[in-house]
């Protein structure tokens, strides 16, 4: 479990930011009349943002690999 934990750490730690803020949009920004698709309930908007802490994590990766192939 340990194992898992480090080698995933970047991509928990985006899950964990992007949940919250989805959690906090909702809360304080939200959807008064309930017609919005992702911020009318905290589980859609707390998943969303949890997909896109994910995503944002592991772009962020991605571009850092890019550089170290670039010769100087």
């Amino acid at each position: 479990m340990l194992n898992f934990i480090l080698k995933y750490k970047n991509y928990l730690i985006g899950i964990a930011l992007g949940a919250l803020a989805g959690y906090l949009y909702w809360r304080f920004v939200g959807c008064n009349t309930g017609t919005c698709a992702i911020t009318s309930k905290w589980y859609n908007s707390t998943a969303y943002g949890a997909l896109m802490g994910v995503l944002l994590s592991n772009s962020k990766k991605k571009v850092e690999k890019k550089k170290e192939d670039i010769p100087a």
